[in-house]
């Protein structure tokens, strides 16, 4: 009976723990994320200028910025939600999926949509991260439906 009752007590403890604040890790040290939309591999900014964590939800962060392709440059408002992480005693992975929305301009605004995968590593006598890598796969799809491209996007 203690054991049962030690076991529900960890699992309520690892259910209900509070998620650490990431949400300068999404602002990439005010630099944006480069990479490619589309099949001819046009470049592709995108840069973060908020970040915030859900008060309600620890797992979620609000955010917007901008995207940048060509001269067409566009606001946007989003979530970047985690679903998965890993974690061993010098690095660590996250997994999950963002959606951004663009300021509807037009033809090409749109909604970005996918999935992220986070990668750092953890020094743990500074108690910091020494070296992260994100990067962002998937789609771009016009509000009106009639574009839709693949994207990949990594940080600097």
């Amino acid at each position: 009976m203690k054991k049962i009752l030690l076991l529900l007590i960890l699992t309520a403890n690892f259910a209900l723990g509070q998620m650490p604040d990431i949400s300068n890790t999404w602002l990439n040290n005010s630099k944006p994320y480069i990479g490619t939309i589309g099949n001819k591999g046009q470049e592709l900014k995108l840069k973060i200028n908020i970040s915030e964590q859900n008060k309600k939800n620890d797992q979620e962060y609000f955010v917007s910025g901008y995207s940048l392709v060509d001269t067409n440059y566009a606001k946007f408002e989003g979530k970047i939600t985690i679903s998965k992480y890993k974690d061993s005693k010098k690095q660590g992975t996250v997994y999950g999926e963002y959606e951004l929305a663009e300021e509807n301009k037009g033809k090409h605004s749109g909604l970005f949509t996918g999935k992220f995968i986070y990668h750092f590593k953890w020094n743990r006598k500074t108690e910091k991260i020494e070296e992260q890598y994100i990067e962002l796969t998937g789609d771009w799809k016009s509000y009106d439906g009639s574009i839709a491209f693949k994207t990949q996007l990594k940080n600097q």
